[in-house]
């Protein structure tokens, strides 16, 4: 009954203070999501402001459903209890734990219509390493993948094992939203070399 409880503390306290911040800055946005369903694929470290560009962009171009693989870990759950603030839902498991039932969720949400969201080096890392459910969930459904990211003009990093950013209040903010593209009919590797090269393509500041 504690944990719970300071769990709902920190849900709301977590979240008042990001919607505070983001407030703040000035925003800009790059790019389009595509209107057929897709997985959208972001750095475990960009977790902080990206539930916003779901809320405040992509909702505006897609009014399909969002599902976020997340961990069974602890701290899975208070992302879980967070994202819902911005009609976020989640698919709870990982490669280490649950995956076979989070694998089986996800490939429902893609059937059903609806977009899934992965962090590819989430939930433990190597940062920015990139792990098969990459490659496996969109070659089994022929989805697309589009890669998504933010950068800031000032932010904190956190000493965390992704070193977490978050933007600082009153900075610029820079959201960008990559092509769709294809991972069908490559090899786990090429598919990798892929993906990773996506995300090069969105890099800014």
């Amino acid at each position: 009954m504690k944990n719970k409880f300071v769990l709902k503390i920190a849900e709301y306290i977590i979240t008042a203070l990001l919607r505070l911040i983001f407030f703040t800055c000035k925003k800009t946005f790059k790019g389009a999501p595509p209107s057929e369903p897709f997985i959208l694929l972001f750095w475990h470290d960009r977790l902080a402001f990206m539930p916003f560009l779901r809320q405040d962009f992509i909702q505006k171009t897609c009014q399909k459903d969002f599902y976020v693989v997340i961990s069974q870990h602890g701290d899975g759950e208070l992302i879980t209890r967070i994202i819902s603030h911005f009609g976020i839902k989640a698919v709870r498991g990982s490669s280490k734990k649950g995956a076979v039932s989070a694998m089986i969720a996800a490939l429902k949400v893609l059937k059903n219509g609806d977009n899934l969201v992965i962090t590819p080096d989430g939930p433990r890392g190597p940062r920015h390493s990139i792990s098969d459910g990459c490659v496996s969930i969109p070659q089994k459904t022929g989805a697309k993948l589009v890669a998504v990211s933010y950068s800031s003009s000032s932010s904190w990093h956190f000493k965390s094992w992704d070193r977490m950013e978050l933007p600082k209040p009153f900075s610029k903010v820079e959201f960008m939203i990559g092509e769709a593209f294809s991972v069908d009919g490559l090899n786990p590797h090429a598919a990798k070399e892929k993906i990773a090269q996506e995300f090069a393509k969105i890099k800014s500041f």
